[in-house]
């Protein structure tokens, strides 16, 4: 309860409404910054936002993983919002804590699968290895995702489909956001992401993700999204 003000003579006694709050957490070589684009919607649907930033080049993977249970143990966000590598070092700070209040769990681009990029970059690429370090390392180990359980919330999975396609394409025929197709941001092989026509840097900028993350954090979903187990 805030302190009572006076106002034209009348004594106005305010209450504090206690916010309700979301995590935001960036992809590989990204900052916080990246992420802003989602805080005006967050914010009009009445949540606060907070970012989590790292950097995999100088950090291990285990290290983040363990600042970021951390942060979610202090702050108890709503709502955690996770942008490529970012939902799966989400995925590992869930996984390693008893329980969370978090009522729902959006992942934008995330490479649910290991990437194939990831693998090829990791094998012949010495200046990707010295950029993402060993989160580099778990992406590029199919082996590593196995060990990997669902997410413990109510999850949306968001994919972009703008990547390129065809011959010359990595992923062929198959739609891709430029860095991940599809296929490899399903949880599990039934899994059916939401679709948005966007390329993977810009997914948190997408005009129906904004959409999405307001309907949802107003209690009024007007897209599917799976619940996970």
């Amino acid at each position: 309860m805030c302190r009572p003000r006076t106002a034209h003579g009348v004594c106005l006694l305010l209450w504090a409404t206690p916010l309700r709050s979301a995590l935001l957490v960036h992809g590989l070589g990204r900052t916080p910054v990246s992420m802003f684009p989602l805080a005006g919607p967050i914010r009009r649907a009445g949540v606060r936002p907070h970012f989590f930033g790292y950097s995999a080049s100088v950090e291990s993977m285990p290290r983040i993983v363990a600042r970021l249970k951390r942060t979610l143990t202090k702050r108890q966000p709503d709502y955690l919002i996770g942008h490529s590598l970012g939902a799966i070092l989400l995925r590992l700070a869930l996984a390693e804590l008893p329980t969370t209040g978090v009522k729902h769990f959006f992942m934008l681009g995330p490479p649910n699968q290991s990437p194939r990029l990831a693998r090829y970059f990791t094998k012949w690429g010495l200046p990707f290895r010295l950029f993402s370090g060993s989160s580099g390392r778990f992406l590029a180990n199919p082996e590593d995702y196995l060990r990997l359980p669902p997410p413990p919330c109510p999850t949306t999975v968001v994919a972009g489909t703008a990547g390129p396609r065809g011959r010359f394409s990595p992923f062929g025929d198959e739609p891709n956001d430029g860095v991940v197709s599809v296929g490899e941001t399903r949880l599990d092989d039934a899994h059916q992401p939401l679709l948005v026509p966007t390329l993977h840097t810009w997914i948190m900028s997408h005009p129906q993700v904004h959409a999405l993350v307001r309907d949802i954090m107003t209690e009024t979903p007007s897209r599917p999204h799976r619940d996970a187990p």
